[in-house]
């Protein structure tokens, strides 16, 4: 090999030198680049790992220790009036006297207003006047009834002894038969004039405007001279009642229940029903009935409960809270399912219980974090259930979050 070829093999190509610079420098930029990310991830995942989740606590409540029923089902409603009237006058005529105020007790039969009543005690005169006419005519004609039989009687008599003509006792017959269909006749317009008063007399008691049922006037429609009438006139000035009265006694409570929780409610069922007047009284109640039938437009069920207790502060119209109840299990060692609630458990909200791992759980509430406590669930008291596991008085995660775990920060925003 000569000396040019050996100059020619030590030379150095400067591209290759340039391709291998850029070569390494890329892949420096690209591990620098995933460590970057690497670390990114890292700090996230430690960031994210330590951020608590923002929750609401609820106290697990130990059952009540008696045997008491236990409320399953709210519902809201109003007090309302099985006997309710607005008393009116069945004739039109104007009010010459009122004689209630709201508020006032009254019995069945007592006077409430009266009615101008001139044209009906007229009417009564002059139909009573009739009847006595009729009567003193049936009396006249009864009178020569009675002598037409006593001349039939001698005319007989003396036709025996050849004294009158056998024609002169045929009159004498037909005389009294005559009469006494006249008599007949005056005793049936003596009828129709007695009725003719009944009728006067009613128009008249028309006019006196009576209470139908005991019970209280809860409103006053009408005053001294103005006009009522059983049919509503045009213009705005008559009245169609007096008065309004309300039978205490048959007040109840109507509650609208939504239809998805129907099946929970049973006639005679034992209820309590809490006022919104008075909050801290509880009025014992049961079911009377459930309504056959259902509101489309607000998916509701009408249930009438009857007040057991009756008092002067229920009022119709009154809001109120009711509580079906269910009795609990009587026998020893019940089942939750029954109605009862075992010994050991404990009340949570339904929304505090989760699943992991396939098992019933919650979160309790150790100071910073959450710690999973596995359950057994029981029996659901409207938006409470039973459960065992944890003891009464346990601080517990009302809605765990989904990706909450065991030893998870939390923070509590509400009890």
């Amino acid at each position: 090999m000569d000396k040019a070829e050996l100059l020619q093999q030590l030379r150095i190509d400067r591209g290759q030198k340039v391709d291998h610079a850029v070569r390494g420098r890329t892949k420096w930029l690209a591990g620098a680049a995933l460590a970057v990310l690497i670390l990114a991830a890292a700090g996230a995942y430690v960031l994210l790992r330590g951020k608590p989740f923002a929750v609401e606590a609820a106290t697990a409540a130990a059952p009540s220790v008696n045997s008491g029923p236990t409320a399953i089902l709210q519902a809201t409603g109003y007090v309302t009036a099985r006997r309710q009237a607005t008393v009116s006058a069945q004739i039109t005529g104007t009010l010459t006297e009122v004689l209630i105020e709201e508020g006032e007790h009254v019995k069945a039969g007592q006077v409430l207003a009266r009615l101008e009543d001139t044209a009906q005690r007229a009417a009564l005169g002059q139909a009573e006047a009739q009847l006595q006419a009729a009567k003193a005519l049936a009396v006249q004609i009864e009178a020569q009834l009675g002598q037409a039989r006593r001349d039939l009687v001698r005319n007989q008599d003396l036709v025996g002894r050849k004294l009158v003509s056998q024609q002169a006792v045929e009159t004498a017959q037909t005389q009294v038969d005559s009469l006494a269909a006249q008599l007949e006749s005056q005793q049936r317009d003596v009828d129709l004039a007695r009725a003719g008063v009944r009728g006067a007399q009613v128009q008249l008691d028309y006019t006196t405007v009576r209470a139908p049922f005991a019970g209280v006037v809860i409103a006053k429609a009408a005053q001294t001279g103005e006009i009522i009438s059983p049919i509503s006139a045009g213009g705005g000035f008559t009245r169609t009642g007096v008065g309004t009265i309300v039978d205490m006694d048959s007040l109840e409570i109507e509650v609208d229940v939504n239809e998805a929780y129907i099946n929970r409610v049973q006639p005679t069922q034992p209820a309590q029903a809490v006022l919104d007047a008075y909050p801290s009284w509880t009025i014992p109640a049961h079911v009377i009935a459930i309504v056959p039938t259902a509101d489309r437009s607000k998916a509701t069920v009408k249930v009438r409960i009857g007040i057991d207790q009756k008092d002067a502060r229920i009022l119709p119209d009154m809001g109120v809270r009711v509580s079906f109840l269910e009795e609990p299990a009587k026998e020893a060692g019940a089942s939750p399912g029954t109605g009862a609630v075992a010994a050991s458990s404990v009340l949570v909200p339904s929304s505090a219980i989760v699943a992991r791992a396939g098992h019933s759980v919650v979160f309790v509430i150790e100071g910073d974090r959450a710690r999973l406590a596995p359950v057994t669930p029981g029996q659901t008291y409207g938006d409470l259930r039973g459960v065992e596991g944890i003891a009464a008085g346990t601080r517990v995660v009302r809605e765990p979050p989904g990706g909450m775990s065991d030893g998870a920060r939390v923070s509590v925003g509400a009890k």
